[in-house]
């Protein structure tokens, strides 16, 4: 991320600015958590931004509500008082990824904030395979912050069933969430092509530990919670035109394994694209009390069926 500035002049009280980067389409920033950018006493504002190919900054009244992701900005009114935008110049210098291998699969490592579950810092130390070939990722606490981690498969797979085997994380820090999920950066129109087997108890020690969504979440039917029994579990979902369904079995997913839990969701299903497969484990922000300590988990599998 890097630093933006600009001048707001002629304002009037409790407006803010909101500024956009655009890759593949304009993204809000500097996170969605976080949309809005103070205008100072002196009519400056200073915020961070991811780089792209085009940056914006919008005055908006109070109240004003901004997309997330869209694929143009929105025009003058309802709430838009003034639009700035500017390309960007030179040449971006990345670096490449960390690449891992697991399960037959390469999965580039996550080394970029997000936020997801508020505000994430993501370290690539935080993701490794040992010596049998188990994933491994860590929440951790470094240099006075914490960092989460992140893998995400380097193609996609579509239809067909997608299914990850966990060791027990029945006693997960109430403020750590798992994500088993599929998400497409730029399939905006699509909720991201998101469907997610999430375990957390996103900060309440008292409710189930574990939910099916697909997204958008908002939706009260597009959510099931339940309750993931301690040991090693596997979770699936299968994927298919019109259909989604999800389930829960213990150990490996050999035949006749016990099923803990399950739920088909057939309204609002993604149809494939440039979706892929994330597996994260992060500090959700929103809890009341940060992780008592460093959190581990390991991935033992993940296996895609057509």
């Amino acid at each position: 991320m890097t630093p933006i500035g600009g001048r707001a002049t002629g304002t009037r009280a409790g407006q803010r600015i909101v500024v956009y980067t655009k890759s593949g389409v304009w993204w809000v920033q500097p996170t969605t958590a976080e949309p809005f950018t103070t205008i100072g006493p002196d009519a400056t504002w200073r915020s961070k931004i991811h780089l792209g190919v085009e940056y914006a900054a919008l005055l908006v009244d109070p109240g004003y509500r901004p997309a997330n992701t869209a694929d143009a900005l929105p025009p003058l009114g309802d709430g838009v008082v003034a639009i700035a935008t500017v390309k960007g110049t030179g040449d971006l210098v990345t670096r490449s990824p960390k690449v891992l291998t697991f399960s037959g699969y390469e999965w580039n490592v996550r080394d970029m904030p997000s936020d997801r579950g508020g505000p994430n810092d993501y370290d690539p130390d935080n993701a490794w395979t040992d010596a049998e070939g188990l994933l491994h990722l860590k929440l951790a606490r470094r240099d006075e912050r914490w960092t989460s981690a992140e893998v995400i498969l380097t193609r996609g797979l579509g239809y067909g069933t997608y299914n990850f085997t966990v060791r027990d994380v029945s006693g997960l820090d109430p403020a750590a969430a798992i994500g088993l999920l599929t998400w497409d950066t730029e399939g905006v129109e699509q909720n991201h092509r998101e469907m997610n087997v999430e375990i957390s108890r996103w900060g309440d020690p008292k409710i189930p530990n574990a939910q099916y969504v697909v997204q958008p979440f908002y939706v009260a039917a597009n959510v099931a919670r339940f309750s993931a029994p301690a040991g090693t579990l596997t979770h699936s979902f299968r994927w298919e035109p019109g259909r989604i369904t999800f389930s829960t079995v213990r150990g490996t997913r050999a035949a006749g394994a016990a099923q803990v839990a399950g739920h088909e969701f057939t309204s609002g299903i993604p149809t494939p694209g440039g979706e892929r497969v994330r597996i994260n484990l992060y500090y959700f922000r929103y809890a009341s009390a940060p992780p008592q300590k460093d959190v581990e988990v390991v991935i033992e599998r993940f296996q895609f069926v057509p």
